[in-house]
């Protein structure tokens, strides 16, 4: 049976993950209140900051900086994108 949160990011109910993407109390708090589209919106947006401020995952600065963003994402304003940044067409 699919388990099914109350997404957050969507604010719908959808379906659950399938497992903690994420490590510790905030990996849990994703867990149980986001869907796999929700994780799905994140990983694309994690990329596009990943790509323009051409940040290396394995730096412990960056990976601090992805988590705040994260949680912003999810469960603050929301993560904004770079002021220079221009959506392909």
């Amino acid at each position: 049976m699919t388990r099914m949160v109350q997404c957050v990011k969507l604010g719908k109910e959808s379906e659950g993950l399938d497992w903690q993407p994420y490590p510790g109390p905030l990996g849990e708090r994703i867990m149980e209140n986001v869907s796999k589209e929700g994780w799905q919106q994140w990983l694309s947006h994690q990329t596009m900051l990943i790509n323009e401020y051409r940040l290396t995952p394995v730096d412990p600065k960056a990976r601090e900086f992805l988590e705040t963003e994260m949680e912003k994402f999810f469960f603050g304003e929301g993560s904004s994108k770079p002021a220079e940044f221009v959506a392909p067409e």
